[in-house]
């Protein structure tokens, strides 16, 4: 008995001693780059299937390439262009090719605007003659090679432009462009950050027609925000934005005919949104998506450019709402590919060209989560999808009949997938939690692996030097539900000690955090946390995504009420776990999880005593109306729904501690939020910490801002929680 208490001792004491020799991750590390992951920038397959491109940089020569690589031996066959081809040039940001490959465009000199937009100055190389020339006097937006590669359009000034390579004419192509007015060609702030594209254009197959969407945003009310900077008087921005409930730009669909040099408007009846737009493959025939303002019917529809006719190949409807992704692909035999919800999970389905549903390729309950493309030669579709289980992703093979389905992923975790251009390749990114990512090749046949290409070794070994404990991934039953959740213990933990306990969230419409994927930065902020004492949690509740369209859609009409509920349930039966503090529980979350940790420290006062919330929204009658109405209608038809989950609405509900952060050049959730929440508080007479970060938009970042944020939060846990 006493020899093994003796061992027992000595096997103890060895373990502290190993953990005390491993490091704490320190908040000057995950925001200085310290635990950066290696990847493959900007991938480009080419056209032979046999090779593909990398953009590299190289920080110690100051120049950027895009370099060529075997697919079979994954070495360097060569340079497309280097920044040593273009006199000035010595970034790259982004390359595009034209369709036969001979000329490329190349930005440098970026200069972002909102989420997926931005100005640059763009340079189209030519890899015959090896000469290159800036195609405008300045910046431009989403230039776009013409498929024959004679042609660029692009967009300037709200305008829409067209630059003939041949003649070297530009003509302007529209005239009525004006900033907070009329924008032809690129997308409104509401269209880019809700159907997440800028770009408002698009060539059809045969480079003899242009179609493109023309916003007049005049009646759109006005947002401003004042930018302070190093100036004397602040100034202030201005833009329009519309809130929930009020008026929406009015979107048109247009044709420019580059032979006849004439525009024509194609009438749309009843399309509120146009949030998609595709040429099918017949050059004459263009593919056009749109959606009522409640956004419970989507109408996919086929315009004859030829004719100006347009007819309807298929319509969406569902009680709640329809969302729009970019599964639509028309096949160049028969038909195209489409996602739906209407079985009750994402799947995929094969229409032919008049929209007679064919059949349902993909079935059961799961859900698609990506769409790669499809292979005409052996008539099979790529897809990713949570078959394994709805934290996992893999990737599959399918034939057009939907038989002979394959798994060609074989690592559990997060595999995506990017195809050679002959569907004879593709290259795996593969993560989970305790694996940084990992780049292999594989034959698309089977998923055999031909070749590692990157593992982020450096980074594991470097990693087993610091207190890390791995995620623990588990269900929990919360009202009636399974939730997925992740738990992090602290490295030393001990089942008979008491800790304190901090949930994290975001619990938006369809996301989702609780993934078998590798780190993100504010992981390892958690495990810093971690080896100072503390478990953190993440638990996804009703409304996120990947278990089902019901499960996502419960939240339908009542943002923030059920995933209120979850989150304050979940702490108590947390709480009544042996090792947890029941009274010491925290909770944070940025955006969308920072309205879910105001409302849960107001809400469940007897539950949490401490909540973070960095850039939340406090009244959804404050957010834009295309995501807002898609989940809550109008505030004119669902006031309750927008109000009674407002918490400037029962500030005198606060009893713990509560941070509350914000950027004052938040252009997505502006710091209105947060001065109603402020003003409330004050008004019930409720102390509470605040900062407001000058000009930082949504993701307050830029120089140190980060690391500021991060030890601010990170004192405020240890000292409140």
């Amino acid at each position: 008995m006493t020899r093994f208490f003796l061992s027992f001792l000595l096997v103890l004491s060895i373990g502290v001693i190993a953990c005390a020799q491993k490091k704490k991750i320190e908040l000057k590390e995950i925001w200085g780059g310290e635990f950066r992951t290696e990847g493959l920038a900007a991938l480009r397959s080419l056209q032979n299937g046999e090779e593909y491109t990398v953009l590299n940089y190289s920080s110690a020569l100051g120049r950027s390439s895009v370099d060529k690589y075997s697919y079979t031996t994954l070495e360097q066959t060569g340079t497309v262009v280097s920044s040593d081809d273009i006199p000035g040039v010595n970034y790259f940001a982004t390359y595009e090719f034209s369709n036969d490959e001979r000329r490329m465009l190349i930005a440098t000199d970026v200069e972002n605007i909102y989420r997926h937009s931005a100005r640059a100055i763009y340079y189209l190389y030519d890899r015959d003659s090896g000469s290159a020339f800036k195609i405008a006097g300045d910046k431009v937006r989403e230039p776009m090679l013409s498929p024959d590669g004679s042609k660029i359009a692009y967009v300037k000034e709200n305008n829409l432009y067209l630059l003939n390579l041949e003649s070297e004419e530009t003509i302007k192509l529209t005239h009525d462009g004006k900033i907070n007015s009329i924008i032809n060609g690129v997308a409104d702030w509401v269209y880019e950050e809700e159907f997440s594209f800028s770009r408002a254009f698009a060539w059809n197959s045969d480079s003899s027609k242009i179609a493109f969407l023309r916003f007049d945003e005049t009646e759109v009310p006005e947002f401003s925000m004042d930018i302070y900077g190093q100036n004397l008087y602040p100034y202030p921005y201005t833009f329009k934005y519309p809130k929930a409930g009020e008026k929406n730009a009015e979107v048109s669909l247009h044709i420019y005919d580059v032979v006849q040099s004439e525009t024509s408007q194609i009438p749309l009846d009843e399309a509120y949104y146009i949030p998609r737009l595709q040429w099918m493959n017949n050059p004459d025939l263009l593919s056009v998506q749109t959606l009522n303002r409640h956004q419970n019917q989507l109408k996919l529809e086929m315009v004859n450019s030829h004719e100006n006719t347009v007819s309807s190949l298929l319509v969406e409807v569902d009680d709640a709402y329809v969302d729009v992704n970019d599964e639509l692909t028309f096949l160049p035999d028969d038909g195209f590919i489409w996602s739906s919800e209407r079985d009750g999970f994402k799947h995929l389905y094969h229409y032919n060209n008049k929209g007679k549903l064919l059949n349902q390729l993909t079935k059961g309950p799961w859900e698609v989560t990506g769409y790669y493309g499809y292979d005409p030669g052996l008539k099979r579709v790529y897809y990713q999808s949570t078959e394994n289980g709805s934290i996992n992703r893999d990737v599959f093979g399918i034939k057009i009949n939907g038989k002979s389905k394959r798994r060609l992923s074989s690592r559990e975790g997060t595999n995506d997938a990017q195809f050679s251009a002959d569907y004879s390749y593709f290259i795996n990114t593969f993560s989970n939690a305790t694996t940084p990512y990992r780049y292999s090749l594989h034959k698309a046949t089977d998923g055999a692996l031909l070749k590692e290409i990157q593992t982020n070794k450096a980074l594991a070994e470097k990693l087993k030097g610091y207190e890390l404990s791995p995620k623990e991934f588990s269900t929990i039953d919360v009202n009636g539900y399974e939730l997925n959740m992740w738990m992090i213990k602290p490295p030393d933990f001990d089942p008979a000690r008491k800790y304190p306990l901090l949930l994290y969230q975001y619990s938006g419409p369809g996301s989702q955090k609780v993934a078998n994927r590798w780190m993100s930065s504010n992981d390892y902020w958690h495990h810093m946390l971690a080896s100072e004492g503390y478990v953190v949690v993440c638990i996804d509740g009703r409304g996120t995504g990947y278990k089902g369209r019901d499960f996502k859609k419960i939240t339908y009409l009542n943002l923030v009420k059920y995933e209120t509920e979850d989150q304050i349930e979940a702490a108590k039966k947390l709480s009544d776990l042996p090792y947890i503090d029941k009274d010491r529980t925290g909770i944070w979350g940025w955006s969308y999880g920072g309205h879910m940790a105001t409302n849960c420290l107001l809400k469940g006062n007897d539950t949490f005593e401490m909540a973070i919330a960095v850039a939340p929204v406090t009244s959804w009658r404050f957010y834009d109306t295309v995501y807002t109405e898609r989940f809550m209608r109008t505030p004119q038809e669902n006031p309750a729904g927008y109000d009674d989950n407002s918490p400037f609405n029962y500030p005198e509900l606060l009893k713990g501690k509560y941070l509350l952060v914000h950027g004052s050049g938040d252009d997505n959730v502006h710091v209105q939020n947060s001065m109603r929440m402020i003003e409330a508080l004050i008004q019930a007479n409720k102390p509470f910490d605040w900062v407001i970060y000058p000009d930082k938009n949504h993701g307050i970042y830029g120089g140190n801002t980060r690391l500021h944020l991060y030890n601010k939060m990170t004192n405020f846990v240890k000292n409140n929680l």
